[in-house]
């Protein structure tokens, strides 16, 4: 057995090998046709360093920045070569691709930039740290409870564009020696003023439920996924019932490290399918599209786990359950939302159809639910949150000005790589690209 793991081990990094080599020959062939932003127009980055499997974290701000772009000059930059191809098909702003620690040096040489906008904690994110002059801001990939949400990481970047009141308070009550209040900026949810698309289905009368669950995580703290322990029993049951529509969306990762969970994912996809044969009419969806949105704004009633999933379906103010992670040593912070939530037990998976009907219609779960949308995201007006996003870039470039006339004998200089080497991306997590 040992033998037969080193021998698949051996094959996986040759595999990526090849796949990286391949990548960087296509990321070159589109360089020699591309023209790059010019000299000084850069204003503001989304400094993107992981791989393809990560790339939701930044595909759910293409809309918001395709509409800052139209007063702020904006691009992304990508260090993985498989990123930066699928960002230079799908991204509504420029994309540079930077693989070295001096090509980063070079464009930061050549562009005036204001602010670097983060969307995750990757490790290479402090290869951009070491420049001053500008503003390293964390936007995240979402709104939760999760773990994620309170990392001591905060305290790295100038400031955080957070979504509400529940964040700040959260930030505060978790981090040591963290002043939320001058480090944070309220902006809502501007993803949300972008909730629409094309639905794949012709709209009747069935309830359409989306069920969008989390991957099983990584350690038990972080055990949040539900398809292994609700999730084949509650669409089972809907898929049964002849009067619910199912939008299937399961996280990306589902099943990278568990078989059974892989298995069971597996299971709900072809179940669905089987489903949509037996039965034209039904129009279930399997959805695995880069796309997110249309999914939040189309469902009648949304089942998701302790993830940003919740609080994206939050924003949109409709009925929704999060799913009660079995295992006892997850770690859910009851003290906001999750402690006033509709939780969906395991054991009660196989009574989804009469929950489902109980949140929709129940008077007291919408008061709650109102409650909890302005606390966690403020107003929630079509175009407020827009609004918010757009006025602290302006505060902070006001901010950026004024310390470039404070410091205006100051010289940029260019700093060596704080780890030492120029690494590249043969270096990323097996895999991944």
């Amino acid at each position: 057995m040992p033998l037969l793991n080193d021998i698949k081990s051996a094959r996986r990094v040759l595999r990526n090998i090849f796949r990286s080599r391949r990548n960087r020959r296509a990321v070159q062939e589109k360089l020699a046709v591309l023209t790059p932003p010019a000299p000084g127009t850069i204003k503001i980055a989304v400094y993107f360093a992981d791989t393809r499997v990560n790339m939701y974290q930044i595909r759910q701000w293409y809309a918001p920045l395709a509409e800052l772009s139209k007063r702020w000059p904006v691009a992304i930059i990508g260090r993985s070569p498989g990123t930066t191809l699928d960002l230079w098909d799908e991204a509504p702003v420029p994309t540079v691709y930077l693989r070295k620690v001096v090509d980063l040096e070079n464009f930061v040489q050549q562009h005036d930039i204001q602010i670097v906008f983060y969307v995750n904690q990757n490790s290479k994110n402090f290869q951009m740290f070491r420049y001053g002059r500008m503003w390293h801001v964390f936007i995240n990939h979402g709104e939760s409870d999760k773990m994620y949400m309170t990392t001591n990481q905060f305290k790295a970047y100038d400031y955080s564009l957070i979504a509400g009141q529940a964040a700040h308070d959260r930030l505060t009550r978790k981090l040591w020696d963290f002043d939320a209040t001058r480090k944070t900026i309220q902006i809502g949810r501007p993803q949300a003023d972008h909730f629409a698309g094309e639905l794949p289905y012709t709209p009747d009368e069935r309830t359409v439920v989306l069920y969008a669950p989390t991957w099983e995580g990584d350690r038990e703290a972080a055990s949040y996924g539900s398809i292994a322990s609700h999730g084949v029993t509650l669409v089972d049951s809907l898929l049964a019932s002849g009067a619910h529509r199912v939008i299937y969306r399961p996280h990306p990762r589902s099943g990278v490290i568990d078989a059974d969970y892989r298995a069971a994912n597996e299971r709900i996809i072809a179940a669905i399918a089987a489903a949509n044969a037996a039965d034209r009419t039904a129009q279930h969806v399997f959805d695995d599209g880069p796309d997110l949105g249309w999914q939040l704004a189309a469902a009648d009633v949304a089942i998701t786990d302790v993830s940003a999933m919740v609080y994206d379906r939050l924003a949109v103010g409709k009925p929704l359950l999060v799913a009660r992670p079995q295992s006892d040593l997850a770690d859910v912070d009851e003290s906001g939302y999750l402690g006033a939530c509709e939780w969906l037990l395991a054991s009660d998976a196989g009574d989804i159809i009469s929950i489902v009907d109980r949140v929709q219609h129940s008077d007291e779960a919408k008061a709650s639910l109102e409650y909890w949308v302005t606390r966690h995201f403020g107003d929630t007006t079509p175009g407020a949150a827009t609004a918010r996003f757009h006025a602290a870039v302006e505060q902070l470039a006001a901010e950026w000005e004024r310390n470039e006339v404070i410091h205006s004998g100051d010289r940029r200089q260019s700093e060596s790589d704080p780890f030492g080497n120029d690494e590249d991306e043969d270096q990323m997590p097996a895999d991944n690209d």
